[in-house]
């Protein structure tokens, strides 16, 4: 770690150390960088294509601070562009989807078609432009990349980039294994929820691969799904160490681990309990022959993967997608949406979408805990005395370099593993999220340092 960021993160693996500053979460200076190199500087998650489907259908987001347009033009050709019209700078799409051959600023009436380019200026003859002025090109700015991988897609406001294949690396993977439940692929179910709580964005990005808190932080959903249990129930898959001798004398006892990923993505999985309480018990069978025993007992092992730095896929009490895009060092924005595999039956749908219910969004019965949880580390952040957080201590004893027979079951090879039972609750994958961000940040701080 370099001089200029061990104030900050103190990794020392030699010596067994990780912490982390509170300063981190909360220093305005520090979260402009954070935009400027993070989420405006590399790959960021954009959406799904299946949310743009049929030629001129778009829809809206952001990179960092930037308003992007995701559009299909006539041809069927997706693009991505600044939603900002170049003659005053208005978003020129003021809806978060919709279907449209031509959109046109609402400021001055300048008109553009699905593929970006300009198609009318107000009453461009009578300007009295200049020769220079009408050889400039009046087209909608480009993303300068723009890639997709099985649906999803994502870009780069930053020129300079490696290729997206190589940011996301193995962890590409699992999601190919989210795409790969149907042969079909994967949608949105219909209906979107944003909401914002006050704390940075990193806690978020934390939490959705953080075991250790469960127990503590969700008591009533824990009691709610013990009241509805009604014994035991059968197992529609057998794990791959059931299945494999080696694998049943390596791993006794083990409940799930940890994959850390170059560039900042992890994974964290646990074991399922009872998988005829999953929306995909009736594809069992179906998603067997596709990916093999292996690639099964994936789909059915809870998990939530995290794509650095703003997409995270929760894969435990149902099935969503979140985005993250912070708004300020203390203020964050979720937009979330439950996710499922297009032709599921009516019955697996309005499972999946009940135990969804139970669990996600600010009506549910977890959500609400963390971001409570959330702005009380924001407000315990303030504190100057003893800056240094220990939440990044577990597991280190049990992490390794490389994979394990559960990745080399299905090809994956992660930079560093765990298996756990239980109780170990893994805090090591936290350390790919710090690594990345020092190296991205890590030649411009130095100024910062107090």
């Amino acid at each position: 770690m370099t001089a200029a960021l061990s104030w900050l993160i103190d990794d020392r693996p030699g010596d067994g150390v990780f912490r982390v500053n509170r300063a981190i979460f909360r220093e305005p200076e520090l979260f402009e960088l954070e935009m400027q190199h993070i989420f405006e500087g590399g790959w960021v998650f954009l959406g799904l294509a299946s949310q743009a489907p049929a030629a001129h259908d778009f829809f809206t987001t952001r990179a960092g601070r930037v308003p992007i347009l995701v559009m299909r033009d006539g041809d069927g050709q997706l693009r991505a562009f600044v939603n900002s019209c170049p003659h005053k700078g208005a978003q020129v799409a003021q809806t978060q989807q919709g279907n449209s051959r031509l959109h046109v600023c609402p400021y001055h009436s300048w008109t553009f078609d699905s593929a970006g380019r300009n198609r009318g200026i107000k009453w461009q003859r009578a300007g009295c432009y200049t020769e220079s002025f009408d050889r400039d090109g009046h087209d909608l700015a480009a993303l300068p990349h723009f890639a997709e991988h099985a649906g999803f897609l994502f870009g780069s406001l930053e020129p300079g980039v490696p290729p997206l294949a190589e940011h996301l690396g193995e962890a590409a993977h699992f999601l190919d294994l989210v795409v790969g439940q149907p042969e079909a692929g994967i949608e949105l179910v219909p209906g979107a929820v944003s909401f914002t709580y006050d704390a940075n964005w990193k806690l978020q990005l934390e939490n959705c691969s953080d075991a250790y808190h469960f127990t503590s932080t969700h008591p009533s959903y824990i009691k709610i799904m013990e009241r509805r249990q009604c014994g035991e129930g059968a197992t529609a898959v057998r794990s791959i160490w059931e299945e494999s001798q080696a694998w049943r004398e390596d791993a006794e006892g083990v409940q799930g681990g940890s994959y850390s990923f170059d560039h900042g993505h992890v994974l964290n999985w646990g074991r399922i309990g009872d998988a005829e309480a999953h929306p995909l018990h009736e594809s069992a069978d179906a998603i067997r022959a596709r990916h093999g025993d292996a690639g099964r007992d994936w789909v059915f092992n809870m998990r939530n993967l995290t794509i650095f730095p703003n997409l995270q896929i929760a894969e435990n009490a149902s099935s969503q997608l979140r985005v993250i895009q912070p708004l300020a060092s203390g203020r964050t924005l979720m937009r979330t949406w439950c996710i499922a595999p297009k032709g599921e039956s009516a019955a697996a749908r309005r499972q999946r979408i009940r135990q969804y219910e139970d669990f996600f969004n600010p009506s549910g019965m977890a959500t609400p805990d963390d971001t409570t949880a959330y702005e009380s580390c924001q407000r315990g952040h303030a504190s100057p005395v003893d800056p240094w957080l220990q939440g990044y201590a577990r597991g280190m004893m049990a992490s390794r370099e490389g994979g394990n027979p559960l990745s080399d079951a299905i090809g994956v090879a992660p930079a560093r593993s765990v298996l756990a039972d239980s109780q170990l609750c893994d805090e090591t994958l936290y350390h790919a999220y710090y690594r990345e961000w020092a190296r991205r940040l890590g030649p411009v701080l130095e100024g910062l340092r107090p």
